[in-house]
């Protein structure tokens, strides 16, 4: 596949605040490989109202090595090392930004380990036009091919073309009921409301655990590694 990338062409859009990614400072050592049930479930204690928010979503947290283009242990009970610049990101409506912040100095407990929320900073989506998920969530007999034809029946929910897809590695991650499979998928040639659209609406179920939540993404190489 190949195409081209302009993320400057349209900066100077007004880019909206309907929804936007609510970043906290974190001070915490490192957290089991799988954390997602438990992280998820630390916040939700905090802040109930998410489980109601079609809009709401929590980044899952990576380690130093998920950042350098390193793949994630293979292990559920291996452990992720974090840097002082991991943070915890909430993705949200902007007019909730005032209850999450309810996070701010408290201590969660994530499977055992201690996790404690720092200062927060509001930052907008990104008008960029390639778009990535780490975790989309399938099921382990759908292959890639009928994968893709699934996102793309999802982009067009939203009013999305489907013009460059690419799908990438699969990893499974376990909650009280059951293990949910997922598959990365980079979406790329978006417009810039395009891409806003699919940051805010993301694509199938678990946005609680960190699933069908969009980032910008500026390569192949580490698409396919992720």
């Amino acid at each position: 596949m190949y195409w081209t990338e302009n993320a400057d062409k349209d900066n100077k859009l007004k880019i909206p605040d309907n929804v936007v990614d609510l970043s906290f400072k974190l001070d915490c050592k490192c957290l089991a490989n799988d954390n997602v049930w438990g992280l998820s479930l630390a916040i939700r204690e905090i802040l109930p109202w998410l489980a109601d928010e079609p809009h709401a979503g929590i980044h899952q947290i990576h380690g130093g090595e998920s950042m350098n283009g390193w793949n994630r242990p293979e292990e559920a009970d291996s452990l992720i090392h974090l840097s002082k610049r991991t943070k915890l990101i909430l993705r949200i409506p902007g007019l909730l930004v005032e209850e999450a912040l309810e996070l701010e100095g408290k201590t969660l407990d994530v499977d055992g380990k201690t996790l404690k929320v720092g200062k927060s900073s509001v930052k907008l989506l990104s008008l960029y036009e390639v778009q990535f998920s780490r975790y989309i969530i399938t099921r382990p007999d759908v292959n890639e091919e009928e994968f893709l034809q699934n996102a793309v029946a999802e982009l067009s929910k939203l009013s999305i073309p489907p013009r460059k897809l690419l799908s990438g590695k699969a990893q499974t991650f376990k909650t009280p009921d059951g293990d949910i499979m997922t598959r990365s998928l980079m979406v790329a040639d978006l417009g810039p409301m395009e891409a806003i659209r699919l940051q805010e609406a993301g694509i199938g179920e678990g946005r609680l655990l960190g699933c069908g939540l969009f980032v910008p993404h500026k390569g192949i190489k580490h698409a396919r590694e992720s």
